[in-house]
C-alpha cells in the first residue's frame, strides 16, 4: 500500500503542479486583441489630451499677440495723425510766412523744414501701420489655425474615449 499511496500523492502532486503552472503560463501570455486595443486607445487619450493642451497654449500666446497688435497699430496711428495735424498746420504757418516775409525767408526755410520732417514721421508711422497689420493678420490666422486644430483635438478625443468604451464592453 505504500508504494500504491506514494504514486497516487505523486500524481496528485503533478496534476497540481501542472494546473498552477497552466495558470502561471495563461497570465504571462500576450494580452488579448480586446485588451491591445484597450491599451492603444489609452495611449492615444493621453497623447490627444497632450496636443489639446499645446494647441491651447499656442491660441493663447497667439491671441496675446493679436492683443498687442492692436494696441501698437492704434498707437501707430495715433501718432501718423498726429504728424499729420502737424502737417497741416505746417502747412498754414509756410503759407503765412511766404505771404509775410517772402518765399526764400528765413521764417518760410524753417516750416518747410518742419513740414518736411513732419511728412517723414507720418510716412514711418505709415510704414509702421502696414507693418502692424500684417503682423495682426498672421496673428490671426495663427490663432484660428490653433483654435481648428483644438477642435480637431476634441474630436479625436472624443472618438478614442467612444472606442475604449466600446473596447472595455468587448463587442
Amino acid at each position: 500500500m505504500n508504494t500504491q499511496s506514494l504514486l497516487r500523492r505523486s500524481v496528485l502532486v503533478l496534476g497540481i503542479a501542472g494546473l498552477l503552472a497552466g495558470g502561471a503560463y495563461a497570465q504571462s501570455t500576450d494580452p488579448t486583441p480586446q485588451q491591445q486595443d484597450i491599451l492603444s486607445d489609452k495611449k492615444d487619450i493621453r497623447q490627444d489630451k497632450q496636443d489639446l493642451a499645446k494647441d491651447r497654449a499656442d491660441r493663447n500666446a497667439d491671441q496675446h499677440d493679436v492683443n498687442q497688435d492692436r494696441r501698437a497699430l492704434n498707437k501707430d496711428r495715433v501718432d501718423r495723425n498726429k504728424d499729420q495735424r502737424d502737417i497741416n498746420k505746417d502747412k498754414l504757418d509756410l503759407r503765412k510766412d511766404d505771404a509775410k516775409y517772402g518765399v526764400n525767408s528765413a521764417q518760410a526755410q524753417a516750416d518747410r523744414m518742419d513740414l518736411h520732417t513732419d511728412r517723414v514721421d507720418r510716412n514711418k508711422d505709415q510704414r509702421d501701420i502696414n507693418k502692424d497689420r500684417r503682423d495682426l493678420t498672421a496673428d490671426r490666422k495663427d490663432r484660428n489655425q490653433d483654435q481648428r486644430d483644438i477642435n480637431k483635438d476634441k474630436r479625436d478625443l472624443r472618438r478614442d474615449r467612444k472606442d475604449l468604451r466600446h473596447d472595455r464592453k468587448g463587442r
